[in-house]
């Protein structure tokens, strides 16, 4: 039974980024609990946790909420350290790679991938992306790019064949940045797990001109782990009604904007998704800011965000 300790992942199964925590979950042989949430709005039991923030996967340490894949595995090394994914070369260097996977290369997989099968996908799908967006879910605009979006794809999928490549020149080509899976390649296996798990023949075809990372794919994919427990949301709702936000220390030292701790804050991704969250300031440094926020359902809570990406303000 989910307590005030256990992991808990906000998830779905077809999610790209939630996929990039299980594989950091397996790879780090963590037991946790799986929460199926919406794939769309509304998510009546995930609002409550993080006051609006609506992207997917969020990480819930009893009343402490994790937003963003980059924190999350920040967390998780922190809280679990043992086997680490933080291995030596990765420091640093795995989070600028995300930079890429979670943004550039995503955005071309969405386009191969809905140019292939946007056509049988549900309207209200569509039109929810498009108010997370904020620009039109445009399916035949997709279809007509798809062979140009196809050739970028490739291209993002050969600076990985290039690193093994070099990799394997120094005896070191089973994993991105050494011999044992790291951070840089939860962050790297993402996009071609998200690709070849919709539009399969394009990323085989692909693979004929790749097969060294072909071969580091199917490793990560072998890669067991513990299998999660299914939690309902309204379980996870009761372990943070049950719960209090862990004790963090109360600092903005360094703060750029002169963030005090105690004001009022909001903060909401920079890309899409931005539903503005707010609260009182709790903790700001270069990596990351807490807000604390009350709701009704669940009482206190803690919300994370990663520093990069996200916008803080006053109000």
């Amino acid at each position: 039974m989910a307590d005030s300790q256990s992991i808990i992942l906000h998830q779905y199964e077809a999610s790209p980024f939630s996929e990039k925590i299980r594989l950091a979950l397996r790879l780090k042989n963590l037991s946790w609990f799986a929460v199926d949430a919406p794939v769309i709005m509304p998510k009546p039991d995930l609002v409550p946790l993080t006051g609006g923030y609506r992207r997917i996967p969020v990480m819930q340490i009893g009343s402490d909420i994790y937003c963003d894949t980059r924190l999350i595995l920040r967390e998780l090394e922190t809280r679990f350290p043992l086997p680490s994914l933080n291995l030596p070369m990765h420091e640093g260097s795995s989070v600028m790679l995300s930079s890429w996977t979670d943004r550039v290369w995503f955005q071309v997989s969405v386009a191969v991938i809905f140019g292939e099968i946007g056509d049988s996908v549900p309207e209200a799908f569509k039109k929810d992306r498009a108010a997370m967006s904020g620009r039109e879910f445009d399916v035949e605009a997709m279809k007509t790019a798809t062979p140009f979006m196809q050739d970028q794809w490739r291209a993002h999928l050969m600076w990985i064949e290039e690193r093994l490549t070099g990799g394997k020149a120094a005896g070191l080509s089973e994993y991105l940045l050494g011999t044992k899976p790291g951070l840089a390649d939860v962050h790297a296996h993402m996009n071609v797990w998200f690709t070849a798990r919709n539009v399969p023949n394009f990323v085989e075809t692909c693979f004929e001109t790749a097969p060294l990372t072909q071969a580091w794919y199917n490793r990560l994919n072998q890669v067991e782990g513990r299998k999660p427990t299914s939690l309902s949301g309204g379980e996870a709702l009761k372990v943070a009604e049950t719960s209090v936000p862990r004790l963090v220390a109360a600092s903005t030292a360094h703060e750029s904007q002169n963030l005090v701790v105690g004001e009022s804050i909001a903060v909401a991704p920079d890309d899409y998704g931005k539903d503005w969250v707010k609260g009182e300031l709790v903790h700001a440094d270069h990596q990351r800011v807490i807000i604390k926020r009350y709701d009704d359902k669940v009482g206190t809570m803690n919300i994370h965000y990663p520093r990069a990406g996200y916008i803080v303000r006053r109000i």
